[in-house]
């Protein structure tokens, strides 16, 4: 598994001047209490030797280094102590000049010794969010809030749609980089394709998975403005995503227009998302004999050979909604 490189390197950056920025800070404040409070540059001089004593007892190989020891550490807090009533007998917190991290748990470095921080793992799903481009449908569209019953009218639609959602969990659960797996959603508008996908999309970046989201009508042009733009438009589709990203989802196949050039920007995102095992989700509002009037022999083989195809069936559940 791994992160989106980008948001990756670019949150470790934004860790580390964190991490600099409140050491800094300590500091400035240090300063200003020795400035404020000279007695506290003296204990501060003296308890920074303590180590040095301690190793030193250590070292010297006495009978009594325990009780050396330990005398040291009496000492050492009754300094902290001293110290610390200076501050508040001055108007300050006792801990004033302690470095204040936004996360304890890893002083903002991202890790607790080897593992990645909770605080960090949460920030790289959040830009996972925004970098997949799907960041609204993902604040809305989940598992846990996709409804079967809107498919209850019908025992069969009933059953195939539990299926459908079993599966696209399962997808989602058990995703892994390079497993070459692929689903092609086919149904009519409103039956739960954008939503399941989100739903999947959400659960693969929670899982630190690189995913992106487009329209077919987006993808195409962004190939367009990659190929004939120019000035400012020449650089707008960074189409190298589609091609790397562990988890590519593509809605709205047959939307687009469909010209040589639009189908060649399509057969070779499949073709090589297959030839490098990087899984894609297809969503499409064509029916199966649809799609295979619409695009070439090679599409529709490579779809219909390597993707599980999911049938979304029922009634519109935006209709469904009005009604209520």
């Amino acid at each position: 598994m791994g992160y989106n490189r980008e948001n990756f390197n670019r949150i470790r950056e934004e860790y580390e001047k964190k991490y600099m920025n409140a050491r800094n800070a300590a500091n400035n404040r240090l300063f200003e209490i020795h400035a404020k409070i000279p007695e506290t540059m003296k204990i501060d001089r003296v308890l920074s030797e303590t180590g040095a004593k301690i190793m030193s007892v250590i070292c010297s190989g006495d009978s009594d280094a325990e009780a050396k020891i330990e005398k040291l550490r009496a000492e050492n807090k009754a300094l902290a102590d001293a110290r610390a009533e200076l501050l508040v007998l001055h108007g300050y917190s006792a801990d004033y000049t302690d470095v204040k991290y936004e996360c304890e748990k890893c002083g903002d470095s991202g890790y607790v010794d080897t593992e990645m921080c909770e605080c960090m793992k949460k920030k790289l799903i959040f830009a996972g969010y925004e970098s997949s481009g799907m960041s609204r449908l993902l604040a809305d569209q989940n598992f846990d809030n996709f409804s079967l019953d809107y498919y209850k009218n019908d025992a069969q639609t009933y059953n195939n749609m539990c299926h459908v959602y079993d599966v696209m969990k399962s997808f989602a659960e058990n995703f892994s980089s390079q497993n070459g797996e692929n689903l092609a959603l086919f149904g009519g508008t409103g039956l739960g394709k954008t939503h399941l996908s989100s739903a999947v999309a959400g659960r693969v970046i929670e899982r630190g998975y690189d995913v992106v989201y487009t329209t077919a009508v987006s993808l195409v042009s962004d190939y367009e403005n990659r190929r004939f733009g120019t000035g400012m438009n020449a650089d707008s589709g960074d189409v190298e995503k589609y091609s790397n990203c562990e988890l590519l989802i593509i809605d709205d196949l047959g939307t687009e227009v469909v010209n040589q050039f639009t189908v060649s920007c399509i057969y070779n995102i499949i073709n090589t998302r297959l030839n490098k095992r990087l899984s894609t989700i297809l969503s499409t509002n064509l029916t199966q004999s649809e799609f295979r009037q619409k695009y070439w022999d090679r599409i529709t083989s490579r779809v219909f050979g390597e993707y599980l195809p999911l049938l979304f069936t029922g009634l519109d559940i935006r209709k469904q909604k009005l009604m209520k």
